[in-house]
This record gives structure tokens, C-alpha cells and sequence, in this order.
């Protein structure tokens, strides 16, 4: 394995950052304003794809339906994977930049529905393609083989299952490690991480009760799956508060409540959507039966005619930090940037797919976060007591400030980077 790198080799490969920097923001712009939905990122990846070739890169796309690999081969050494999601989400935007989301696009169900990337992952797409553009420039700094891969559908966890099915584990040289890292609120200029879990489990359900509608002025002759759902929500409120230890985690969140039509119609059935994150593997165990026990000891209960049935949505696994590879990190980090800047953080309720990777190649991942906010208005914010009134990933005005968001994030990844590939 090759040694670390030194400071003058990560200072060699950083040395034309400042001067491609206009090029990575107006990049970061291009993608923002034309965000795509999960497994659709035929736009954003044609890009990748041609920035990476333009680098060198030997690129393969189409990989999972819209991912891209690169490889850039640069003597012996071993191989180290660097990971981007590339796909927005479902929501109207609501930041007021100029070069703000006005898309919209028709879903699967056929319904229009705006399109906006509020969660980051057009900044992950920039960050990438600078690191990339960086290393490829300075190759005298460091030796082996770079993966890059832009990831589709992170959002729906359809993507790295997608790339893995499709053959990445038999096309692609097995790496020695997995990196990944996503913006979030937090001071920018700021990077934080931890050994161990770093992003929860995930698990998305819908349930469907099954009554019998009537005429609302006679309810007697109904089984009202209005009340049925009701007593289910609040049941499930108990399962965190009463079946789950304080010295473990789980958050459980009812997101949808469907039922009826008409204020003076019953109806025949009433929809439920959750979802859980869980910590521990027997916690999350624990919680997903105890859904089912209640669930159907209500329908029961309620005289439904027929059985529930409990759909899984979606599922992302715990995603976890290889402890010697996270510190290997954590020091080049600390390297690199003021001590101050480099912070440990406990576990995010958030989820994400990138530890597919590293499980299904069985080697180290290592996921970090940056911060992507504004210093003064975080510490002003912080100061008042309300940080919890910033907005957060997944809300309409989530925005990260370009700088120092977009260097830092093109830092982390190549001074990662360079910890295993690193040539002095």
C-alpha cells in the first residue's frame, strides 16, 4: 500500500484549485438549474461522463441505468473509490437564487411535480469533478488507480444496489476503500465525521387498512378505517417511547394519512406511510415488528374484514465507518486543514446507500460531512439558540453558500484521497 501523502504532494495537486474554481461553481450553477429525479439523471450524467474523459478518465457509462464510472490508472498501487450521488428530489424550490430550479417534470404516476436539488447532490457533483480534475492534472503527486463514481437514485436507494447488480464488483478493480461525504448545515469551511455508525438505517412502509364505508350519518353500519388509522398512529407513538431503551435511538414518523373522499361518506379504506431509522440491528428488528404486532392487533380489534397489508417503500442500510480508515482520514484532515476545523460528530438520523459499496466489496468505507453554511449566519444562529431554525437538507430553502463550500468540499475528497494513494 502506498504511503501517505506528503504536504507538498497534496499541495501539488491543490495548486491549480483557485484557477478552476470558476469553472467547478459555474458547473455547481449548471447542474442546480437543471436538477433530474432519482434514476433519470441522463443530463447530469452525460456531463460527468464528459468531464471525466476530458480529464483522461476512462469512462463507462450507463452503469445501473444512469451511473458513470471513471478510472484513471497511474501506476502501481492500489485502487481507491471516491463516490457522488447525482440525483434532486420532488420539491418546489424556494431559495430565490438566480439560478434557482423552475423544472418540473411528469412522474411515474404521471403527475407533474416540481423538481429542485434540495438536498446537495449537485454540489457532490461539483466536488467530484474538481477532485478528479485536480489528481488528473497533478499525477506526479501520487500513484495507483482512482475509481470515480457518480451514483444515481441515492434518494429512493435504488442506485447502488442498481451499479452493483450491474455488474460494478466484476467490471471495476476492487478498491481498498470507499469514500463519500455530503453537505450539510453546519459552519462551511468545516469538515465532521466519526468511527462506527454514521447515518442511520432507513426503512419506509405503507400500510393499508381495510374497512367497510358507509353513509356517514350511519356509522353503525360501517367499520370506520378512519378510526382504525387513528388508533394505529397513535399506537405507533409508543414504540419508540415504551419499547425502545434510552441508551438506544430510533426515530418512527408517520408522513402520510389518507382516507375518504367526502366529509359524509365512510370509506372503504385508509392509507398510512412511515418511516423508521434505526442505529442497531436488533433495534431496528424490534421496531419493524412491533409495527406489524400493532398494525394488525388493531385491524383486529376494529372488526376489519380482512388482514392489513404492509408494503415495504424502500429500505438503506446502517451505514458504518471502518474505525482505522476513518481515523486514517480524520488525521490527514487535521493534516490539512486548522485543528478547529476538523470536528467529531456523532451519528445523523439521515440515511444514505453509499455503504452498499463497501459491504458488497467487503473493504473500509468512510463518510463524512461539510458544512455548507454561511460562518456568521451559523454562529449568529447558534448564539440565539436557533439552529434548529436553519434550513436543513430536503427543506425548499435549503442552499449551500459557494464559498468556502465548494472548495472545502474538493479538499476533503482529494486530501482523502491522497492518504492512500499519496506516492511520497
Amino acid at each position: 500500500m502506498a504511503k501517505h501523502a506528503s504536504p507538498d504532494g497534496i499541495s501539488s495537486v491543490l495548486a491549480n484549485l483557485h484557477a478552476i474554481l470558476p469553472e467547478i461553481e459555474a458547473l455547481y450553477k449548471d447542474i442546480h438549474s437543471h436538477p433530474e429525479l432519482s434514476m433519470q439523471e441522463t443530463r447530469t450524467s452525460g456531463i460527468a461522463a464528459d468531464r471525466l474523459r476530458k480529464a483522461g478518465f476512462e469512462v463507462t457509462a450507463g452503469v445501473g441505468k444512469t451511473g458513470v464510472v471513471g478510472l484513471l490508472r497511474n501506476g502501481d498501487g492500489p485502487t481507491v473509490m471516491l463516490r457522488a450521488d447525482m440525483d434532486a428530489l420532488p420539491i418546489a424550490e424556494g431559495t430565490g437564487l438566480d439560478y434557482a430550479s423552475t423544472v418540473t417534470v411528469k412522474g411515474a404516476d404521471g403527475k407533474t411535480v416540481p423538481v429542485g436539488h434540495m438536498c446537495g447532490h449537485d454540489m457532490h457533483v461539483a466536488w467530484l469533478v474538481g477532485a478528479a480534475t485536480l489528481l488528473s492534472q497533478a499525477r506526479n503527486a501520487w500513484k495507483g488507480t482512482l475509481m470515480v463514481v457518480f451514483q444515481p437514485g441515492e434518494e429512493t436507494a435504488e442506485g447502488a444496489r442498481a451499479m452493483i447488480d450491474d455488474g460494478l464488483l466484476d467490471r471495476f478493480p476492487k478498491p481498498v476503500v470507499t469514500l463519500g461525504q455530503h453537505v450539510m448545515v453546519g459552519p462551511a469551511g468545516f469538515v465532521a465525521g466519526s468511527a462506527g455508525p454514521i447515518t442511520s438505517a432507513a426503512d419506509s412502509l405503507q400500510i393499508r387498512l381495510f374497512g367497510r364505508g358507509a353513509h356517514g350519518s350511519m356509522p353503525q353500519a360501517s367499520i370506520d378505517p378512519v378510526v382504525m388509522a387513528a388508533s394505529v398512529v397513535l399506537r405507533l407513538q409508543t414504540v419508540v417511547s415504551r419499547e425502545v431503551a434510552a441508551t438506544d435511538a430510533a426515530v418512527l414518523t408517520v408522513g402520510v394519512l389518507q382516507a375518504g373522499t367526502k366529509e359524509n361518506v365512510i370509506p372503504d379504506d385508509a392509507l398510512i406511510k412511515l418511516n423508521v431509522r434505526t442505529f442497531d440491528a436488533g433495534v431496528r428488528e424490534h421496531v419493524l415488528a412491533a409495527i406489524e404486532r400493532i398494525v394488525n392487533a388493531e385491524a383486529e380489534a376494529s372488526g376489519a374484514p380482512r388482514k392489513p397489508e404492509i408494503t415495504q417503500l424502500d429500505s438503506y442500510p446502517l451505514n458504518v465507518n471502518d474505525e482505522a480508515a476513518s481515523q486514517r482520514v480524520a488525521e490527514a484532515f487535521r493534516g490539512y486543514f486548522s485543528p478547529d476545523k476538523v470536528r467529531h460528530t456523532g451519528p445523523a438520523p439521515a440515511s444514505e446507500d453509499f455503504g452498499c459499496f463497501g459491504t458488497a466489496w467487503q473493504v473500509p468505507s468512510v463518510f463524512w460531512f461539510v458544512g455548507g453554511t454561511d460562518p456568521k449566519t451559523y454562529a449568529d444562529a447558534k448564539a440565539a439558540g436557533r439552529l434548529n431554525q436553519l434550513p436543513v437538507n430536503h427543506s425548499p430553502q435549503f442552499a449551500p453558500v459557494l464559498h468556502p463550500t465548494l472548495e472545502t468540499g474538493v479538499e476533503t475528497m482529494v486530501v482523502a484521497t491522497l492518504a492512500w494513494l499519496g506516492a511520497t
